[in-house]
């Protein structure tokens, strides 16, 4: 019988210490729970089955420069692919965002933001028609339904959807599409300038997300055609090529055109002494219409000004193809007195800027880069670019860059901007450290990122919030690190530290090349980086773009193995925050140095680790992170020396001895009050007492 009860107590504390044994696993688990399906692989490929719809247009509109108004027409030409018969098409109408009572207007906070708006009327649409027919339709807000008499056929059903529309431009449309008056002339940054089609994917069905401001944009691909008519003092530059250059250009201006061509140094084609002058534009006519076309494309924008200074360059692509990089810029952007120059810079940047990413991560496929100078600060659209005419020098090869970055992420890359910014902004931040360290020798290489202790406020910030969150969700003053620099910090981890360039170049690369011209979930990236490196990283996907932890590790102590440095050092490590894996460089008292690449895995089960060192000399230095290139929140505890050691444990010493001092003052304070209330219940039992005699 006792052998029993001795049996059972030692099963029962034998159940009770591995109920209270803790790990880290479910730091080490995957973000989501994703299973395969047809349309997307478990490896993070689109599957076999994947499908995308498309949308092509064909626009033809006129730029009126009295009212500054577009007006037009459209025709959307919808193929359906996916499984499903559709009852109903939803288009989006961006420009009813600067109405005055829109969503976009209603939640914008009332000190102003980067997403304000002069008001208008929004879209004006008329003769609307489906398949040749009119339709019904109902808009909503910065969306439309139209409401098909018959369901469009799934697997390659298409429709034609046409009508007439118009809208006033905004002077200042949320910093991504406005107008100017400068000296000569309006500057017109046109974008979100025709009805598109909202994406119908196999996530969500119809993506219908209202334009509010932050959360920018989902489209399908196709082919774009539209023509611009403008009078004819005015030069109208746009994403795509040109078709009928003769037509809006001089004799001369083409032969400087195709010099441009041929030439890596910027050619002038409507020089700053030509602007508004009888020559530089083709004389007997009172208006012309600019002519393009871009393929395989999400979307389309141009510039317009009788102002414009035009020059352009020629752009050398890995393929051995030849394109052009173009500006368009006022007299006020010239500046060659400034350090780092104007705007006269802008086509040097722009060549730049694609060549390098051309080079690194995939081959820019539009026949044009044009960059335009406007009130907009930066915004990216297919082979066009709206910066501020204002930037100059470091300022101005930085929102250059940055904007023509985007064309691989999301014109190249398909993300949905609307919901996942950090998978356009935060990898263009990424991308731009290479670019800005490569230019000119770093000529703008100002921030030092192998230093990431720098961005340690970021981590530290008690209003911080994830990576994750919405765009039109975040508060407004963390967008810039939720969407840019926390997302893009993370990747030039991944690629320096944690996978290494090799790896992390092999996967990015082969990332983009597959999902080129498709619609990639964040679930998707994931698991193909997951994959195409051959690391599990969820651990790291699941901390940096989900969750608002630190990093903090410290060296607690080192001691010699078995009493003797003969057989190595122990360094005890401890994790204050998330898991990441660590570099331990340890000094001799010869000076040798000897550095150890701990692996994540050290963290799975503990988060006090003890490493043996490869050393037989006295250890006089132990250090995490030599090389700075974690952003550490506390980097004064990476670091051990026996004077370190001996002071902390003093410290430490001095800290138990205040704990134990306030625990004796609480012990006693704790004394006497009971000994008060005790000598304040005597009188009272007293009485009691008497008073149970009397009765008696």
């Amino acid at each position: 019988m006792k052998k029993i009860v001795c049996s059972l107590l030692l099963s029962f504390w034998a159940v009770v210490s591995m109920a209270q044994l803790q790990n880290n696993q479910s730091k080490f688990e995957p973000v989501f729970d994703f299973r395969a399906t047809p349309t997307r692989s478990a490896s993070g490929m689109p599957g076999e089955a994947y499908w995308q719809n498309r949308a092509d247009y064909v626009l033809n509109v006129e730029l009126d420069t009295e009212k500054h108004q577009i007006k037009g027409a459209f025709k959307i030409t919808y193929t359906n692919n996916s499984p499903d018969n559709l009852p109903f098409l939803w288009l989006q109408l961006d420009q009813n965002k600067f109405k005055a009572d829109s969503r976009g207007t209603l939640v914008q906070s009332i000190e102003g933001s980067r997403n304000r708006s002069d008001a208008t009327e929004g879209y004006i649409i008329e003769n609307l028609k489906a398949a040749g027919k009119p339709v019904k339709f109902v808009v909503d807000d910065s969306r439309m339904q139209i409401r098909l008499d018959a369901p469009l056929k799934s697997k390659g059903g298409k429709i034609d959807i046409e009508g007439s529309y118009s809208f006033t431009i905004p002077e200042y449309g949320a910093d991504r599409t406005g107008r100017i008056k400068m000296e000569k002339g309006w500057i017109y940054n046109i974008a979100q300038w025709f009805p598109r089609m909202c994406v119908y994917d196999d996530i969500k069905g119809w993506n219908v997300e209202p334009y509010l401001g932050s959360g920018e944009f989902y489209l399908e691909y196709g082919n774009i055609e539209y023509k611009v008519t403008a009078p004819a003092s005015v030069v109208v530059l746009g994403s795509g090529a040109l078709q009928n250059p003769a037509e809006c250009w001089t004799a001369e201006q083409l032969k400087r055109w195709e010099q441009a061509r041929n030439s890596d140094k910027t050619v002038d084609i409507i020089a700053e002494n030509e602007v508004g002058t009888p020559a530089s534009r083709p004389a007997g006519k009172s208006k012309i219409t600019w002519h393009y076309k871009i393929e395989n494309t999400r979307d389309a924008a141009f510039g317009a000004s009788e102002a414009f200074i035009v020059d352009a360059a020629r752009i050398n692509l890995p393929s051995g193809k030849k394109i052009l990089a173009i500006s368009g810029y006022t007299k006020e952007s010239v500046d060659r007195n400034a350090k780092g120059g104007g705007w006269e810079r802008s086509t040097e940047y722009t060549k730049a800027a694609i060549e390098h990413y051309s080079k690194m991560w995939y081959e820019f496929p539009y026949p044009t880069a044009v960059n335009i100078a406007g009130n907009i600060g930066g915004m990216e659209y297919p082979g066009l670019s709206f910066c501020s005419y204002r930037s100059k020098g470091a300022g101005l090869w930085g929102v250059t860059d940055h904007e023509f970055g985007h064309n691989w992420f999301p014109m190249i890359v398909g993300n949905n901007e609307r919901l996942y910014p950090w998978m356009d902004e935060g990898f263009n931040t990424f991308i731009n450290i290479y670019s800005t360290r490569e230019f000119n020798n770093g000529e703008f290489n100002e921030r030092d990122f192998d230093n990431l202790r720098q961005f340690a406020m970021i981590f530290t910030n008690p209003r911080r919030e994830a990576i994750s969150t919405y765009p039109d969700v975040v508060q407004d003053r963390n967008l810039g690190i939720t969407a840019y620099y926390k997302p893009g910090i993370g990747l030039y981890l991944l690629r320096e530290y944690i996978l290494g360039p090799e790896r992390f170049d092999f996967a990015f690369r082969s990332y983009i090349k597959t999902w080129a011209f498709k619609h990639p979930q964040p679930f998707d990236f994931f698991n193909f980086m997951n994959n195409a490196a051959g690391e599990e990283l969820a651990w790291f996907w699941k901390a940096w773009f989900y969750g608002n932890g630190t990093i903090d590790f410290e060296i607690t102590h080192v001691a010699p193995f078995r009493d003797d440095f003969k057989n190595g050092a122990v360094v005890v490590i401890k994790n204050n925050g998330d898991v990441m894996p660590l570099v331990l460089e340890v000094t001799e008292e010869d000076g040798k140095k000897t550095r150890m690449n701990l692996p994540v895995e050290i963290w799975q089960k503990t988060n006090i680790k003890s490493i043996r060192t490869p050393t037989t000399k006295k250890v006089i230095k132990a250090e995490i992170d030599p090389d700075k290139k974690l952003p550490d929140i506390a980097g004064d505890n990476d670091v051990w020396t026996p004077e370190i050691g001996a002071k902390r444990k003093s410290d430490e010493e001095n800290k138990q001895k205040q704990v134990n001092e306030e625990k004796r003052r609480q012990e006693e304070r704790e004394k006497m009050i009971d000994e008060l209330l005790n000598k304040a219940q005597q009188p009272a039992e007293e009485e009691t007492g008497k008073k149970k005699k009397r009765k008696k």
